[in-house]
């Protein structure tokens, strides 16, 4: 019998892995866990995970140095771990069990009893508006399931100069109830006086029900305590209520990628109602049975 050339197994020995490159470190995997402190080899930056989210179509990892700055990096190789080289990896998200009853009944974020199996109903004529997308992504986080049972959708003002011409587009009337939500809603306020405008003479006047809460940007209706806050910051004057919370929060915040990235760690914070200010809470539960109390 003529010998095998090709040996027993052909993969049996790593020529990478012989000679002068027989002790070089693999490169493993390793989740980005909150807390795992990497560095980045490229520009020898040491933090701890911060946050792993999706940015721009991909993954990125938010890495926070012992001073308590905070920066970005693509997710993948490039790190050390304990002097190692590794491939971080996002963290495996487990399913969530939401809240329950003492009786163990399902509960929705908005303390709700929850409705299994049960498809959304067709859209009611009425709607909840609200000024903004970071609104809209909080209402939906907390009430999304209960306003998809009762068929109210909402949308986006862009602004509450855009009430008045919203509101006559909208044309309320007994079964098209309107169900509004404004920011800084207080006594002298700009909103105030927007608002006041807008339903003076509007026709259906008595179909729409105007509701705030006492923050300038709807960032502040979450507890502080949920990103690490006694309160909110005082933002001066002038300054942007944004780009300004998230530089006391020690946060990056040069540019508009920075305030969605912010936003995004603020609203991942909140697993409930319980983690809201109850004068935003109040509001939002007026509004839905506002528009909801339309016998069809």
């Amino acid at each position: 019998m003529s010998p095998d050339r090709y040996g027993t197994d052909i993969l049996a020995s790593d020529p990478h892995r012989q000679g002068r490159f027989a002790h070089r470190p693999t490169t493993r995997d390793a989740v980005a866990e909150l807390g795992l402190v990497v560095e980045e080899v490229e520009t020898g930056w040491v933090g701890a995970v911060t946050a792993v989210e999706k940015s721009g179509g991909m993954h990125v990892v938010v890495l926070e140095d012992r001073r308590g700055r905070t920066r970005t990096f693509p997710l993948g190789a490039g790190f050390w771990v304990d002097g190692k080289p590794v491939c971080l990896v996002p963290p495996t998200r487990a399913v969530a069990r939401g809240p329950v009853t003492a009786g163990g009944r399902a509960l929705t974020a908005s303390g709700s009893l929850a409705v299994a199996n049960q498809k959304a109903r067709v859209a009611r004529a009425s709607r909840i508006w609200v000024e903004g997308r970071h609104d809209a992504e909080l209402v939906e986080r907390v009430w999304g399931d209960d306003l998809r049972v009762e068929g109210v959708v909402v949308e986006l003002l862009e602004g509450v100069d855009n009430l008045e011409a919203v509101l006559r587009d909208f044309r309320p009337g007994p079964q098209r109830r309107a169900g509004v939500l404004v920011d800084h809603l207080v006594r002298g306020s700009k909103e105030t006086r927007l608002v006041e405008a807008a339903l003076k003479a509007l026709p259906g006047r008595a179909h729409v029900l105007v509701l705030g809460h006492p923050y300038v940007d709807v960032w502040q209706a979450v507890r502080p305590e949920r990103v690490g806050l006694a309160a909110w910051p005082d933002v001066p004057r002038g300054t942007d209520i944004k780009t300004g919370t998230l530089a006391a929060l020690g946060w990056p915040h040069d540019d508009q990628a920075d305030v969605a990235r912010g936003w995004k760690r603020i609203l991942g914070s909140v697993r409930s109602y319980k983690d809201l200010s109850p004068a935003l809470l109040g509001r939002m539960e007026e509004l839905i049975d506002f528009v909801t109390a339309v016998p069809e």
